[in-house]
This record gives C-alpha cells, structure tokens and sequence, in this order.
C-alpha cells in the first residue's frame, strides 16, 4: 500500500555565495569577516539560503571584476560545484562589474551587491504606503545607472509595459527611434519624478505635524540604533506599544510613534525609526529623507547600542557617522547599552570605550535599569541647559518669547531691528536658536 506523500507548497530558497573583500584603501569599520558574518544575516532576512563564500584581500579594487581573474574562475567553479542561483558581493558594484562578472560567471547566475540586497529587504518589510514608496524611489535611483538589457524586465514588472522598439512617426521624430533601453531609461526617470512628487507631499504632511507639535510644546525623542539593536523592544517596554519585534535585521522599518509619561508626569513623544547598517545605502538615506527628519527634529536622540555585540562600538560609530551625514549629529544624545541582562564584562566597556562610561545601561527585555532610564531622559529634556548669546530679529517673536518662558535671561539689550539676549536655555531647545547665535 503506497504512502501518502506531503508535499510542501513552499518555493525553494534560491543558494548563494557570498563574496568579501578587503581593501587596503578602504577604512571599513567592521573587519572583514564581521562585515561577511552581517551579509549572512541580511541573506537569510531576504529569504535566500548561503551554501558558500570566497574573501579576496586586494590592495585596490578591479576596475573590471572587482576580484582578481584568479578568483572570478574560482568563484566559477563554486558556482558549478554547489549549484548557487546567484553570488552576493559584500561591496557596491559599478555597472561595469556586474556586466562583467555576469559574462563570466555560468549562464543565469545572478550577481547582487550588499545595497541590493538591503534594498531587497527593505521591498519585502515596507508595510505602509509612505515606506512603499521610499523604497520604490531608492530602488529605481540605485536601478537606473544599472540599467543593461537584462534588466528590462524588472521596468516592465514596475512600470508597465516599456514601449516598442523601433521607428516613430512625424515630423522630425522619423528614423531609427529610441531603442528598447533609452525607453526603458526614460520610463525610470519618469517613475523617479512622480515617486519624489508623492514623498514630497508626504514631507509637507509631516512638516505641518511638526509645527502644530512644537506649538503645544511637546518635545521629541527619537531612537536611533544599528538595525536589531532593539529599539523596538524599547518603545514596547516604555509605552506598552505592540511594535512587531523579530531577531533578525531591518524587522522593522515603518517609524512608530508613541506618547510617553515621565515618572514626574510630563507628556513626550519617542519614535522608532529606521536601524542603521555599515555601508548604508545612500539612495535609501536620500529616499527616507521623510522618515529621517523625525531624527533631525528631534529634541532628544537615544541611541540604542547592542552592548552584547562584539562590534558593539564599530555599530556605534556607523550611526555617529549616519547621523552627521543627515546632519543630526549636534541634537543632544543619550546613549543606551542594551542587553546587559547577557553576559557583559562592565570593567572591559569602560577601560576600552571611554565614551560609553556615562551611558545608561539597561535590558528592554528583561525591564532592568528602566526606573534609570526614565530618570536620565527628564534630565536631558527639561534639566540640562546650554549657554548662548543671540541676536534675534523681532519678526521671530515666537523665539524671543520662547527664550523668555523656557530659558534663564541674563542680559537683554534691545535694538533697533533685533533683541539681544544672554542666558542659558534648556539644550533640546539650543539647534532653534543656533541661526542667531552671536
């Protein structure tokens, strides 16, 4: 009597080799196999399976390959030996290097890059419109300069069909006409122009929430961190939020924003948003342009560090150096050491990262140093002040009646055209009035 077979109904996950290198001319923060052991995580989060991997140390990049032609024809055999649907480099590649590599590797290989790959993720997690459309606009401005023949087909997939290939009628349009890949550009550019359209809509929308915010005088806090650092566990642990929480990288990326009460009462608002990653790419920065101004007007930035990482400083620096690139680097910051409920020598933090010695250590898991916490966040918002001397003109009434109300008025002379004023004011207010700074 035959057995009854189960037959599973769940596609095959695709096989890929992951390819690292190490320049001499790059300062990579995390080392080599740290950077691979990450690309590991993001392949299984975009749902393809690693059977293998090849590192190269160069002392300079291959205008061509990348890797040296030695290593292209072991990466070839690989490919062959262990039956890969595709090889993920660790690197940015230049369209040169992918037409290449896809010449010489077996026909039907894929060759993907790390931003790629994170572009991928960000397509499969992106639950909201506005997140659906971020990633759409960083999608086709990393697509377009990429843009050969094989790759037609994703334009049709996004845009509908890409036009006919051959002559086009009228007067002063007669002769060859635009080939199949000029359509296939054009259609990407007129998707880029109507995709920035919308997110600016989306800007406008956000902006005017921000003005009515600052008008009832409610700050904001924003949590920055590497991506799986838990800042969701936090929000979930500070509001009873329902944030959705997964260990795996980029689990979330729409921001949540949720009210908070201090233990003295006071009413904040603290956002989630976006984790950040080595080598993040910077079309996903320029494309989240929305999403990333929750952090630059934020009055606070708590940035969550995954102290249990042995890269936990090396994941720290990569969001110091996001944040100046968005140019949030000079909101005041409280720096968060998650997980201490793991194992974490106290006496190695402090002897090796000095700048994490006055940071708040906590587990969002567990609720340990949470009472600290909340202590510190009032301290930072309403306690510490800032010394300043500005000028104001008296068209920003709303500033000088501001400094009044919330900060310490040492001197005050008042001009024909401005009012300058000498005192201290609390520091999540300071960046307002950097422009009339004497």
């Amino acid at each position: 009597m035959a057995k009854n077979l189960v037959l599973s109904t769940t596609p095959p996950r695709e096989k890929a080799i992951l390819v690292g290198i190490e320049c001499a001319t790059e300062n990579s923060l995390l080392s080599m196999e740290s950077s691979l052991e990450e690309l590991y995580l993001l392949s299984d989060t975009a749902g393809v399976e690693v059977v293998g991997e090849l590192t190269q140390k160069l002392d300079k990049p291959n205008p061509s390959t990348f890797i040296g032609s030695g290593k292209v024809n072991e990466l070839k055999e690989l490919v062959s030996v262990l039956q890969a649907d595709m090889v993920i480099f660790d690197e940015e590649l230049n369209p040169r290097n992918f037409r290449e590599l896809e010449e010489q590797l077996p026909e039907g290989t894929k060759v993907i890059d790390r931003t790629g790959l994170i572009l991928d993720i960000f397509a499969q997690h992106a639950n909201t419109s506005e997140g659906k459309l971020q990633v759409q606009l960083a999608q086709y401005e990393y697509l377009y300069p990429r843009l050969t023949r094989a790759w037609t087909h994703l334009v049709r997939q996004a845009g509908g069909g890409a036009g006919r290939t051959g002559s086009v009628g009228g007067v002063g349009l007669r002769g060859p006409g635009e080939t199949q890949l000029e359509v296939d550009r054009r259609k990407i550019r007129e998707q880029i122009s109507a995709l920035k359209n919308e997110l600016d809509k989306v800007q406008d929308h956000r902006q005017q929430t921000r003005l009515k915010r600052k008008k009832a005088n409610m700050p904001l806090i924003a949590m920055v961190g590497y991506t799986n650092a838990g800042k969701s566990t936090l929000l979930n642990r500070l509001t009873k939020a329902d944030v959705y929480v997964a260990d795996q990288l980029f689990a979330t990326l729409d921001p949540t924003t949720r009210k908070l009460w201090l233990s003295d009462g006071k009413e904040v608002l603290i956002t989630d948003t976006v984790g950040f990653i080595q080598k993040l790419p910077h079309q996903l920065v320029a494309a989240f342009r929305a999403t990333m101004e929750d952090i630059v007007e934020a009055d606070l930035l708590l940035h969550v560090v995954d102290i249990s990482n042995p890269d936990a400083y090396a994941q720290w620096q990569s969001v110091i150096q996001t944040l100046i690139e968005i140019k949030a680097d000079d909101i005041p910051m409280l720096t968060i050491l998650n997980k201490c409920d793991k194992k974490v020598e106290e006496s190695e933090i402090n002897r090796n990262f000095p700048q994490f010695q006055n940071a708040v250590r906590i587990s969002a898991k567990t609720g340990l140093g949470m009472e600290d916490l909340q202590v510190r966040i009032k301290e930072n918002l309403y306690d510490a002040t800032m010394s300043i001397s500005v000028k104001i003109p008296y068209k920003q009434m709303n500033l000088i009646n501001l400094f009044h109300q919330s900060g310490l008025v040492e001197n005050v002379v008042n001009e024909v055209d401005y009012t300058s004023i000498n005192g201290k004011i609390p520091a999540r207010l300071y960046r307002l009035f950097t422009p009339y700074k004497v």
